[in-house]
């Protein structure tokens, strides 16, 4: 069994797959961007292209691509989305983060 940069729970699959059936595309990236409260902050969008250097994950119906820059931050991060009272989102699980903002959208290293 091979190491995954990041790992994707059960729920985010779910999210995803459904997602998948009303978008153009079957690749899920994730992605880090500089801003939000805490420096940076997470971004997700079906993206059609795909560079050399991406790290693609296969599952059965989608992929998970993470791209080079993002790479490094999110490495042994877990996807997860959850639904509660605040709303439905995807959130990522970083032990990279030292720290987070109180919603868990942005972190800093």
């Amino acid at each position: 069994m091979s190491t995954q940069s990041i790992i994707v729970t059960e729920s985010a699959k779910t999210r995803i797959l459904n997602l998948v059936e009303t978008s153009d595309s079957n690749k899920f990236r994730v992605y880090v961007t500089g801003g939000g409260c805490s420096g940076f902050q997470y971004g997700f969008k079906f993206d059609q292209e795909i560079a050399f250097d991406d790290d693609e994950i296969n599952f059965i119906d989608f992929s998970v691509v993470l791209d080079s820059l993002s790479y490094p931050y999110l490495y042994g991060s877990t996807l997860d989305f959850i639904e509660d009272l605040s709303g439905s989102r995807f959130i990522i699980q970083n032990p990279n983060a030292k720290t987070t903002c109180g919603c868990g959208e942005s972190f800093s290293i």
